[in-house]
C-alpha cells in the first residue's frame, strides 16, 4: 500500500456517483472554480475540530472518528486524528510527517510528491497549475471537484460545502477504493496567525522511520 492508500484509507467511501459536470460548458467550469478561489482566497488560514463518519454504499457508517485541523498557506496542513486511532500528518510546506502511534512509525515524504495525489491541495494553495488539473463544478451547496483525465490522484471525489458566512462547513471525500469519508467542521477558526511551530513535527525517539524523500 502506498503513503498516500495508507493515509487516506483512515477516512475514504463510495457513494452512488451522478453525471451532473457532463453537462456543464467549459465556461461553467470556469465560473465554478472563480468563485471556489474567491472563496479561498479569503481564507489565509482555518483551523477547526472535526467529526468524522466512513459510510459505505448503502450509507451504514463503517467508522466515527474524531479530530482536529488546520490549514494555511503555502501548503502547511496539520491534520490530527484523535479517535478512532491515533494518527498525526503534517506537512510544513516542503516536507510531509505522517505518524501513526499505534503502529510507532512515522512515514516522510516530500510535500511536492503529495501535490499531483488529492484535490486536498487546493485547499492551501494557489498555484495555478495545480489548479488546472481539476474540474470544478457548483453543487445545491458548494463545490465538487475531480481529477481531470490522466491526473493520477487516490481522491476521485472531493465535495465542498460553506456556510452563509463562507466559512468552510463540511468536506466529503470520494476515495478510489470506493470509500466516502464525510468531515463536518465545528469551532472554526479563519485567519488567525498559525504559528509555524503548529505544522512542525518532531521525530519521537524509539520510532520506526520510513523516509521516502530521499528516493523521489
Amino acid at each position: 500500500m502506498t503513503f498516500q492508500s495508507k493515509v487516506l484509507n483512515s477516512f475514504l467511501i463510495k457513494p452512488t456517483v451522478l453525471v451532473v459536470g457532463l453537462m456543464l460548458s467549459s465556461q461553467s467550469w470556469a465560473d465554478a472554480a472563480g468563485d471556489l478561489k474567491t472563496k479561498l482566497t479569503s481564507m489565509n488560514s482555518f483551523k477547526a475540530q472535526f467529526s468524522q463518519q466512513v459510510k459505505d454504499e448503502q450509507g451504514e457508517v463503517l467508522q466515527s472518528g474524531a479530530g482536529n485541523i488546520a490549514l494555511a498557506h503555502p501548503l502547511k496542513i496539520r491534520w490530527q486524528q484523535a479517535s478512532p486511532d491515533e494518527t498525526l500528518f503534517v506537512s510544513d510546506g516542503k516536507k510531509t510527517f505522517y505518524y501513526d502511534a499505534f503502529a510507532e512509525q512515522v512515514t516522510i515524504m516530500s510535500t511536492n510528491g503529495l501535490i499531483d495525489t488529492t484535490p486536498f491541495i487546493l485547499l492551501t494553495t494557489r498555484d495555478e497549475k495545480q489548479w488546472q488539473k481539476y474540474q470544478i463544478s457548483k453543487t445545491k451547496n458548494g463545490f465538487r471537484i475531480t481529477p481531470k483525465t490522466g491526473v493520477e490522484s487516490q481522491v476521485e471525489i472531493l465535495d465542498i460545502t460553506f456556510t452563509a458566512s463562507d466559512v468552510l462547513q463540511s468536506v466529503s471525500v470520494t476515495d478510489v477504493s470506493g470509500q466516502i469519508s464525510e468531515f463536518a467542521f465545528k469551532n472554526s477558526q479563519i485567519n488567525e496567525v498559525l504559528t509555524d511551530k503548529l505544522f512542525s513535527f518532531e521525530i519521537p525517539e524509539g520510532v520506526v522511520i520510513d523516509d521516502q524523500t530521499s528516493s523521489e
